[in-house]
């Protein structure tokens, strides 16, 4: 039989134990590393705010232009910011950090602002016709500019890699598509930052991520009711991709999981891509648009290298 002591003792003992393990849970929150939101990377401090320019007459068909100072022509990085093809979650500035480190790294950046699918015209096929005349526009750019259109490179951040990675693919679109259009201009690569590459399997993992019906709003249907426009459109149904392609993500990205990363890369590969993946302790789906992060500095080096540049 137990005594009144014993049992005073167990409960101590009971009552150290617990003490013990909420301590243990509130020091490893502690120690867990806080991740960057979009506000955070909207406050970020830039060098310059870049030379907004009209690519279309929509107010949001632009662009923001920023070159290296020096003669050149310098290579150019066309920067699209993500936000699950919705309006509220990001715009131009999102990406504006990424550009601007990149332009200090010697390389002219275009970033562009598209009407997505909350937008009129956004959407099935506006998103994607916007960001194929941006990418076209950099011709223009370059007849009053020092921009090399012989190394371009795309590089976007999570449903923005998805905008990026189509890009490549273009010039095999058929002339009947809607978002065919004559002569695009040719990507010497693509990187592709916390990337949705394939959308039919993102579509099942929308509402956790996005917290809304995203894949379905721009297609203009579910990938099952709108194949045609899935495969035109969906990266995973594109490869090859036909460019060399990097991927940078974080290790705790939840939108870009590390598996499903891996998975597009091997299927890339088994079609004949150069691929690389980088994955990035620690860090989130957002840190990475923060050029001083350790992902930030990964995708700087990635986007420098398919552009053929030494490495800083």
């Amino acid at each position: 039989m137990r005594t009144r002591s014993t049992r005073r003792a167990t409960c101590v003992a009971t009552g150290a134990l617990l003490l013990s393990l909420l301590g243990r849970a509130l020091a490893a929150q502690d120690a867990a590393p806080r991740l960057l939101r979009p506000a955070d990377i909207d406050r970020l401090p830039l060098q310059t705010a870049g030379l907004r320019l009209a690519y279309g007459t929509d107010s949001l068909q632009f662009g923001e232009l920023r070159v290296p100072s020096g003669s050149g022509p310098f290579p150019v990085a066309i920067v699209l910011h993500g936000g699950c093809w919705y309006g509220p979650y990001a715009n131009v500035r999102n990406a504006a950090p990424l550009a601007d480190a990149l332009t200090a790294a010697g390389i002219a950046t275009w970033n562009v602002e598209y009407r997505r699918y909350d937008h009129p015209g956004g959407g099935w096929p506006g998103t994607f016709t916007d960001v194929a005349d941006a990418v076209d526009h950099v011709r223009r750019l370059a007849g009053t500019h020092a921009l090399d259109t012989t190394r371009i490179v795309a590089v976007g951040h999570s449903a923005g890699a998805q905008l990026a990675a189509w890009l490549a693919t273009r010039p095999r679109l058929p002339s009947t598509s809607v978002l065919h259009r004559a002569a695009p201009l040719r990507l010497t690569g693509v990187v592709a930052l916390g990337g949705v590459m394939d959308l039919r399997e993102f579509q099942g993992r929308q509402r956790a991520t996005c917290g809304n019906p995203a894949v379905e709003s721009l297609l203009g249907g579910l990938p099952g009711v709108v194949p045609e426009r899935l495969a035109e459109v969906s990266p995973i149904e594109r490869l090859p991709l036909g460019v060399p392609h990097e991927h940078v993500a974080g290790a705790l990205d939840r939108i870009a999981p590390q598996d499903i990363t891996e998975r597009f890369a091997e299927a890339a590969r088994a079609r004949g891509d150069t691929v690389t993946v980088t994955i990035v302790p620690a860090l989130g789906h957002h840190d990475i648009m923060a050029p001083r992060t350790a992902a930030g500095a990964a995708a700087i080096r990635a986007v420098r290298r398919l552009l053929g540049l030494v490495p800083e």
